[in-house]
């Protein structure tokens, strides 16, 4: 394991780029538990601290502050990313990130970087990018609320046909004559279970006595489909050909498909409402603005008739 100590004397960027291995190498370790009749079992559990608030300073470099806020946005930052790193671990090389930060800024700043026309692009380029991802944010949670989410699931499920699934087991082979003696077998009384899991090709299934679970009649190959769907509850099929071999079937159950839950599609619904809603509003945006492009190719001249001679 890493020496915690030597990695916080490192450079904090170099850490942080090294950090999904250092997440591993350093997951927390479980904390004892107090034998029973210690001190430490039998004091009350402290209360939880308040929680320090965004201008809580935990650092300075040369006289400006690091900010409890100033770490929260750090710790957004994908690039940051910390998994496996326990929450004091992760504040402490958040600081140090940000010291480092502070620190190779402040030498930016002397070398006069920021006064350069590159630069200064930069700054515009991302500080328009961070305003739009804020705002494109803040319509996103006006969008999503609890009315549009079930106006958006009642229209969903109004509009979904009725389909019939089919709960089948299956046993596949590789020619119709072997076919023919499975089928003969569990019409004559075998349990369909075990014979799959002992004849069976299909090593999807097989471990699971053939059960092919619930499925609709799209899902499946065409023969074997038009078969499943034409038989009833406990029936066995004859050999069936597919392109993937001989098959003897047993339809278990038949039903009308349940409609998807509320909560099945809420995310896909929350998606929906976001894209909507964003794109929309830039639309709007755009037609409100005015809009004027200079690099526009020039519109072709059609090309003269040749003089006749």
């Amino acid at each position: 394991m890493p020496n915690t100590a030597l990695l916080r004397r490192a450079s904090a960027l170099a850490v942080m780029i090294a950090m999904p291995g250092l997440a591993l190498a350093q997951a927390p370790q479980k904390a004892p538990t107090p034998a029973a009749n210690t001190p430490a079992a039998n004091t009350p559990a402290a209360a939880p601290a308040a929680a320090p608030s965004a201008d809580s300073v935990v650092a300075s470099v040369n006289g400006k502050p690091i900010t409890q806020g100033d770490l929260a946005i750090a710790a957004d930052d994908p690039a940051l990313s910390l998994p496996g790193v326990d929450e004091a671990q992760k504040k402490n090389l958040l600081v140090d990130y940000m010291v480092d930060l502070r620190v190779g800024a402040q030498a930016a700043e002397s070398a006069k970087i920021g006064d350069t026309p590159e630069f200064k692009r930069k700054l515009a380029y991302f500080r328009d990018k961070l305003l739009l991802d804020d705002y494109l944010e803040q319509e996103a949670k006006r969008a999503v609320t609890p009315e549009a989410e079930h106006a958006i699931y009642d229209q969903t499920v109004k509009l979904m046909k009725p389909e019939e699934e089919v709960h089948a087991r299956h046993i596949l082979v590789d020619n119709e004559a072997e076919a023919k003696k499975i089928a003969a077998r569990i019409k004559g009384g075998e349990d369909f279970s075990k014979v799959a899991a002992e004849a069976s090709k299909d090593p999807g299934s097989k471990t699971e006595g053939g059960d092919l679970g619930w499925f609709t009649k799209e899902r499946m190959v065409p023969d074997f489909a038009n078969a499943a769907f034409a038989m009833k509850p406990g029936q066995v099929s004859d050999p069936i050909k597919t392109q993937f071999g001989w098959h003897v079937i047993k339809v278990e159950e038949k039903r009308t498909k349940p409609q998807p839950t509320f909560d099945e599609l809420k995310e896909q619904i929350d998606q929906h409402l976001i894209r909507k809603a964003q794109q929309d509003m830039i639309l709007k945006l755009r037609s409100e603005a005015k809009i004027e492009r200079t690099d526009a190719p020039p519109a072709a001249q059609p090309e003269s008739e040749p003089k006749k001679p």
